[in-house]
């Protein structure tokens, strides 16, 4: 027997270390109490949730699953930070976004936040956005010296960084106290636009920048690495990630030609990443993100201090939802947490209706307080990699990188980030991603709260001024609830017309216990689709009053399968009667029931994992509903 030193803790420390295969036997009769027969690893497989990329979520990590540790904060691959003290000396920068037309407007804003915890800007100019030429009515009162300014003009942007460089010699700004980024991305702005102009002549202007940056001003960069693009076009974490590289590789290639050493180039690159609801992969993909180009900077002959990435997060848009926009508050306060653990240097938090318009001040005072919280009152920055060690983080982010370095040498096969632009590809994949990410959500195995999940009809609705029409030409830009938005929208018009949304009768068999369930199931996925529903406790004898007491023209039976057994048919085939154009039936019932219900007048079964937006489609459709 092991003597151990006497250090006052003894809890367990005399007995062995639990094996993986234990826990699997504990995990196998809890499943088989449940109905499920798996043994060994099936059994830990049935717990096991599937991720996009091929990823999966293991309900068990050991320290096997973790690999090789990734090395201390502030080296290379700089996976856990890419400076030594990490955020915990200053928090990360609070970058607040402003995209609105009116030079005006955008200035009160702009002081607003500086003065209540922004610490940089970030300003859409140039096309719809802020007038080029107004950048110095936009920034009137600025302490430029202290409020880095980033800027994001698309095509415009040479114009736009020229015209900040000359506001900066304006106020007489020294050159070494200007910070920020000019914004030049090429590539991005033919991701975004589709432009078929030869991006050789833009890209020969971002370096022209970057050389200026270099020799006059060190703090400043001068080309942005915007990975948002391929998120909003239904990009994975991966392939966000391998666009990124691929344009990142692109411009290295661009700067080393036009004089520029690798250490230079690499230090005029901000990428800048979406930051998700799902707190685990959005820090894991920061980390990944730091790992993989740092690989990218070593095998380019970056010295170690160079190869560290300087990273924005932005909270997602694509996660942002019209309907309930009070709950986007929640989401981006997860997104930006996963961003500041995941080690972001910058961090963007859009106000929770950012998807009706431009944000009014309350919106942009609980955006920028978000990060205030976490920062001030949740001490989220003071500790350094917070992830670190975590078997499933260090797992997850080992696998979202070689996930995304096989999406980049995809992209490079094709001939470069632009080429694969071009040809179509990189459109189709991200295309393809989101098409089985929106079968997860037509089927509600990626609820939305607010809108899949939880509804509410009586809301109301939150209006907004209208932001000015974002680029368009190139990748598409979707949300998470268009769908479903497009199933609200219908039923809006549908109370416009007639004074009333459309009904369906939540048909209940027998008593609460048996129906309750069914009945909280099926209210839910109607609402979903804009449609009302009013539950009646029914007989096959009273089904007809029932029908006509609201109007409603489609039931919906809902109780147990042992009362479906007894009831459904005969309550079926009375509404039938009654003039019910559609009979649906909230379950799966199997073999002679499901014959049985079909026989007497069941249309159609809705259930969990069933396409809700056909379903709802389908119904609407039945009701003439426009």
């Amino acid at each position: 027997m092991t003597v151990l030193p006497d250090d006052g803790f003894h809890l367990a420390a005399e007995f062995p270390d639990a094996t993986r295969e234990q826990w699997q036997r504990l995990v196998e009769g809890v499943l088989s109490r449940a109905g499920t027969a798996a043994e060994g690893p099936a059994a830990e497989d049935a717990l096991t949730t599937a991720l996009e990329d091929g990823l999966a979520t293991r309900p068990l990590y050991t320290a096997d699953d973790a690999g090789t540790l990734p090395g201390p904060p502030g080296f290379p691959p700089f996976v856990r930070g890419g400076r030594p003290e990490g955020t915990a000396l200053t928090g990360w920068d609070v970058r607040q976004h402003h995209g609105g037309a009116d030079p005006r407007k955008a200035n009160e804003a702009v002081l607003a936040d500086l003065e209540n915890g922004a610490t940089s800007l970030w300003l859409t100019a140039g096309g719809s956005g802020l007038p080029v030429e107004d950048l110095p009515a936009v920034l009137d009162g600025v302490y430029l010296d202290l409020a880095p300014v980033v800027l994001d003009a698309g095509a415009e942007f040479e114009p736009a960084a020229r015209r900040l460089l000359s506001l900066y010699a304006e106020r007489d700004l020294p050159p070494g106290a200007a910070a920020g980024n000019l914004g030049a991305d090429p590539l991005g702005t033919l991701a975004r636009t589709g432009t078929d102009a030869d991006p050789a002549e833009a890209l020969d202007a971002a370096a022209g920048l970057a050389a200026l940056c270099v020799r006059d001003h060190p703090r400043l960069r001068a080309l942005t690495v915007d990975a948002l693009p391929y998120h909003e076009a239904g990009g994975t974490p991966a392939q966000e990630l391998g666009a990124s590289l691929a344009t990142g590789v692109a411009y290295l290639r661009t700067l080393t030609a036009a004089g520029l050493t690798v250490d230079e180039a690499c230090s005029q690159l901000e990428f800048r990443y979406s930051a998700t609801a799902d707190q685990f992969l959005t820090i894991a993909t920061l980390r990944a993100a730091r790992r993989l180009w740092a690989r990218v900077a070593e095998v380019s002959g970056a010295a170690p201090a160079a190869r560290a990435q300087r990273q924005h997060a932005v909270t997602s848009s694509v996660m942002m939802t019209r309907r309930d926009p009070w709950v986007n508050m929640l989401r981006t306060t997860i997104a930006c947490l996963g961003a500041g653990v995941g080690g972001a240097d910058s961090v963007t938090v859009l106000p929770f209706d950012q998807a009706l318009g431009l944000p009014d001040a309350f919106a942009r005072r609980i955006a920028r307080n978000t990060s205030t919280i976490l920062l001030e009152e949740s001490h989220l920055a003071r500790v350094i990699d917070p992830a670190g060690g975590s078997w499933y983080v260090e797992r997850l982010t080992d696998e979202l990188a070689h996930a995304g370095w096989e999406v980049f040498q995809g992209i490079e096969r094709l001939g470069g980030h632009a080429a694969a632009l071009r040809s179509g590809r990189l459109a189709q994949d991200l295309a393809d991603s989101w098409q089985a990410r929106g079968d997860r959500i037509a089927k509600r195995r990626e609820p939305i709260t607010g809108v899949s999940e939880f509804p509410h009809l009586g809301e109301q609705p939150v209006h907004r001024e209208p932001a000015p029409a974002a680029p368009s030409g190139g990748l598409p830009r979707v949300r998470r609830d268009e769908a479903y938005e497009a199933l609200r929208a219908r039923s809006d018009a549908h109370l416009a017309a007639t004074g009333a949304r459309p009904r369906v009768l939540l048909a209940a068999l027998g008593p609460a216990a048996a129906h309750t369930g069914r009945v909280t199931f099926a209210a839910n996925l109607f609402q979903a689709g804009g449609i009302e529903p009013v539950t009646r406790q029914v007989t096959a004898e009273d089904a007809a009053g029932a029908l006509a007491a609201d109007g409603a023209t489609i039931a919906c039976l809902c109780s147990s399968d042992a009362l479906y057994a007894d009831q459904a048919a005969a309550v079926a085939s009375a509404l039938k009667a009654a003039g019910a154009t559609t009979v649906l039936l909230a379950g799966k019932p199997k073999g002679e029931l499901r014959e049985d219900c079909l026989r007497a007048g069941v249309d159609e079964f809705v259930f969990a994992g069933g396409d809700a937006v056909a379903v709802l489609s389908s119904v609407l459709d039945q009701m003439g509903v426009a």
